[in-house]
């Protein structure tokens, strides 16, 4: 069970706070709130980069932007050099999420904020915060964020009188699932189609134009201000002693109020759904979740009392926080329907670089709806997880190894409805 506050009514609001409370498009009212007072202790008291590399290590912030990679280690691995840079993962294309762009759209200073401190930290001077296309308003207000901090002296050269000097550009995706993979996304700022890299070399030794790059999702550097500026303990207050902090999870599907909270790491799933969501809608059983988007996994009602952190969903339910969100199935719920959708998404969605996954996830669909409609669905639904295994072995990146898990969860929990349903081929 998460520690401190445990009512939902009163659950902390770190990286949340201050959207929907202040003008976003407003300088003033985001220094009003607090913003960029991290970044005026590190100058005013002239604290090492080493020194903030060590706060947010003794954070605990983890990456999350799904993979819940200890953010201080990751710091720490980049290679040294005389080019470094960071890029701000906001590609956010998983279906089902967007915290992201609460957070883009609601506070950008916040986000404006985080980067400074991580490029102070790692030693950059230049980063990237990668949008996706679709995201219009977040890329004007961040733009516009962008321009008044480096008016007010925030961003560019002898930032607030001293010797350190960053600036943030704003990149454009071009609405390819694939850039969510970190490679590929420097690939495409790059001005490449957006191909993930073979690893190793990982971005920290060999990334940006060849230089040491640190790659964070919006949400993780949107922790960093409140980290630096309230202390270390302060955030372990939060959540778990493996998960510490807050997380923004996006409840959707079948519930009376599905929208975005933020609550601490370890909230049980039961009281995402009934506390937050306000209970099944029309007070119907609770069937399952898929937790985690496209590239998540099912979880039955059996698993309703799991604690939302990034290793007890996996330990306890075979399933992953991934990006937070949490897609509710009533009684009525098709898992079959849905496994379907989600299996052509990422046919949709590979890019086609590696045999793996461009060939697999046309297979995967092929076989799906083959099961549904033969005699033999038992060695076809197999057939399916071996196909799905093979691609986690072989595929280049995360897209082409993701389907296994929806696959093998949606299975374990949900096997006799893919045995009993009639649903015709390619009419799911």
């Amino acid at each position: 069970m998460p520690r401190g506050k445990t009512d939902p009514k009163d659950s902390a609001r770190i990286v949340l706070a201050n959207c929907g409370a202040i003008d976003p498009e407003s300088l003033d009212a985001a220094v009003a709130a607090g913003a960029y007072e991290g970044l005026r202790k590190v100058i005013a008291e002239r604290i090492p980069p080493q020194a903030v590399v060590d706060e947010v290590t003794r954070s605990g912030l983890r990456g999350r932007g799904g993979a819940g990679f200890p953010t201080g280690k990751k710091w720490s691995l980049t290679a040294p050099g005389a080019v470094k840079y960071l890029v701000c993962n906001a590609d956010e294309g998983e279906p089902g999420t967007f915290k992201d762009r609460l957070i883009l759209e609601g506070d950008p200073h916040e986000l404006v904020e985080g980067m400074i401190l991580a490029g102070y930290a790692i030693g950059a001077r230049e980063g990237f915060v990668y949008i996706r296309g679709e995201y219009t308003r977040s890329i004007e207000r961040m733009t516009r964020a962008i321009d008044q901090a480096r008016a007010a002296g925030f961003l560019g050269e002898r930032i607030l009188g001293s010797d350190f000097a960053f600036d943030v550009v704003v990149k454009r995706g071009a609405g390819a699932y694939v850039c969510g993979d970190e490679t590929a996304l420097i690939e495409s700022i790059e001005g490449k189609r957006g191909f993930p890299r073979l690893k190793p070399p990982y971005p920290g030794q060999v990334g940006l134009w060849g230089h040491p790059t640190v790659v964070n999702n919006v949400e993780t550097l949107a922790n960093v201000p409140a980290i630096v500026r309230r202390g270390a303990a302060w955030f372990r207050s939060f959540g778990t002693p493996a998960s510490p902090g807050t997380k923004v999870f996006l409840i959707l599907g079948d519930v009376e109020r599905p929208g975005a909270i933020e609550a601490e790491m370890g909230t049980p799933l039961r009281t995402i759904v009934e506390e937050y969501g306000g209970g099944v809608r029309g007070g119907r059983r609770f069937k399952g979740a898929l937790i985690g988007g496209a590239a998540g996994a099912f979880v039955s009602e059996k698993q309703i009392d799991v604690a939302m952190d990034f290793d007890t969903p996996k330990a306890q339910a075979g399933a992953v926080l991934g990006s937070g969100s949490v897609l509710v199935l009533d009684e009525d719920a098709s898992v079959p329907k849905l496994l379907d959708e989600v299996l052509e998404f990422f046919e949709h969605e590979s890019c086609g670089q590696c045999t793996p996954c461009r060939a697999g996830t046309a297979q995967l669909v092929r076989i799906l709806r083959r099961a549904l409609t033969s005699e033999r669905r038992g060695e076809d639904l197999d057939r399916l997880v071996a196909l799905a295994q093979a691609m986690r072995d072989t595929s280049l990146c995360p897209l082409g190894q993701s389907p296994i898990l929806p696959i093998e969860s949606a299975l374990r929990h949900f096997r006799d409805e893919f045995l009993t349903c009639a649903v015709p081929v390619g009419r799911l």
